[in-house]
C-alpha cells in the first residue's frame, strides 16, 4: 500500500510538472504581446466582446499573438484611452464616441435618434460607414473594429409615463444623448456608467439614459424598477490601436485582425440583443420591474422634439467638410438593409 501510494505521488507530481513545462512551450510560443485596455467592469458587453476577440486572436495566428486584457479601467479610464493608445501606454484600447464631444463628426451621427432597434443593425451600419467614410477623425489609430450599444430607454426611481413625467428629471447620459433629454425636458447630467452607481445611491440622478442590459450588469434595476421604453439612439464604440503597435505587425496577423473587423461588430450587436432580452428577464424576476410604453402621441413628440438634433448635427457636419445628407442617407439604406 506504501508503495502504491508514492507511485501515485510521483505519477501526480510528474503530470504538475509536465502541465508547467507545456504552459511554459505555449508562453514562450507567442511572439507578440499586445495589451488592450477598457473602462467598464468585466462583466459588461464591452469587455465581454474584448474577451472574445482575444481569444479569436490567439487561436487564428495559432498562438503567435497573446493579448493580456485590462477591464474595469485597471490600465485606462472611460476618459483618458484615447490619449493612452496615441501614447502607447496601451496597444489597444476600447473608446465611447459619446466621451469625446466634437472630437468625431462623422461617426457622433450614430448617437442621434436614427430609428434602430437592435444593436446588430446599428452596428453594422456603423462598421459600414466607417468603411466606406475611412473619416480622418481617425487618422491617428488603426480602427480594428466598431460597435454600439443596443438602443437607448429611460430607467428611473419613479415612473416616467409621459413626457410631463420627464420634465425636469434628472438623467445621466453622454454626448449628444445629453441633447436628446434636454430637448424632451429632463435635466441631463453627464457622467461615465461607472460614476452611475454612486450619483444614483446619493440622489445626484434620478435615473439613467441607457441600454437596458445595465440592469442587470451593473444592477441598476434595484434603484431603478421602472423602465419606460422609447429606442431613441445608441452609444457608439471604437476599438482603435495605437498606429506604431499596427505598423509592426506581421502581414499575416494584420489578415487576422482585419478581417475579424465586421465579424466582430455582427458578434457584439448579436450578444448584446440576447443579453438586453436576459437582463430584462432576470430584473423582472428579481426586481419585480415596470416595462412602460409612452403613447403613439408622445412618440412622435419625442420624434419631432429631437428632429433639430439632426439638423444641427448636418450643420456641424458641414464645417467639417462633410455631406451630412449623403452620410443619413447611407445610414437609412443600412437601416432598411438589417432591420428587415
Amino acid at each position: 500500500m506504501m508503495r502504491a501510494g508514492k507511485l501515485t505521488g510521483m505519477l501526480m507530481v510528474l503530470m504538475f510538472c509536465v502541465a508547467l513545462l507545456c504552459s511554459v512551450a505555449v508562453a514562450s510560443a507567442a511572439e507578440i504581446s499586445l495589451s488592450y485596455a477598457n473602462f467598464p467592469p468585466a462583466k459588461t458587453f464591452p469587455c465581454i466582446q474584448m474577451e472574445r476577440w482575444k481569444q479569436e486572436v490567439e487561436k487564428r495566428t495559432g498562438g503567435k499573438v497573446q493579448v493580456q486584457t485590462y477591464p474595469g479601467s485597471t490600465l485606462l479610464g472611460a476618459k483618458n484611452t484615447l490619449r493612452g493608445v496615441m501614447q502607447g501606454q496601451a496597444d489597444i484600447g476600447c473608446i465611447s464616441l459619446a466621451y469625446h464631444p466634437g472630437v468625431f463628426p462623422l461617426c457622433s451621427v450614430f448617437e442621434l435618434p436614427l430609428g434602430f432597434t437592435t444593436s446588430t443593425s446599428a452596428s453594422l451600419a456603423l462598421w459600414d460607414l466607417f468603411s466606406k467614410y475611412q473619416p480622418k477623425e481617425f487618422k491617428k489609430f488603426k480602427v480594428l473594429t466598431m460597435f454600439t450599444s443596443a438602443p437607448s430607454n429611460i430607467m428611473t426611481e419613479v415612473p416616467v409615463r409621459t413626457l410631463t413625467d420627464l420634465k425636469g428629471l434628472e438623467i445621466r447620459a453622454s454626448g449628444i444623448l445629453s441633447k436628446i433629454l434636454e430637448s424632451l425636458g429632463a435635466t441631463p447630467v453627464s457622467m461615465p456608467m461607472s460614476a452611475t452607481p454612486e450619483a444614483l445611491q446619493k440622489g445626484v440622478v434620478k435615473g439613467l439614459f441607457s441600454s437596458f442590459e445595465v440592469l442587470k450588469d451593473l444592477n441598476f434595476a434595484e434603484i431603478c424598477r421602472y423602465e419606460t421604453e422609447t429606442n431613441t439612439a445608441v452609444y457608439p464604440f471604437a476599438i482603435i490601436m495605437n498606429k506604431n503597435s499596427w505598423n509592426g505587425l506581421p502581414d499575416d496577423v494584420k489578415k487576422v485582425l482585419n478581417d475579424l473587423g465586421r465579424e466582430q461588430a455582427e458578434w457584439t450587436g448579436n450578444y448584446m440583443d440576447q443579453h438586453v432580452k436576459d437582463s430584462l428577464a432576470w430584473a423582472k424576476d428579481k426586481y419585480s420591474i415596470e416595462m412602460i410604453k409612452m403613447s403613439d402621441a408622445d412618440m412622435k413628440e419625442i420624434k419631432d422634439k429631437t428632429q433639430p438634433l439632426i439638423e444641427d448635427w448636418k450643420k456641424k457636419a458641414a464645417d467639417k467638410g462633410i455631406d451630412g445628407a449623403a452620410v443619413l442617407s447611407d445610414i437609412k439604406a443600412s437601416l432598411v438593409k438589417y432591420e428587415k
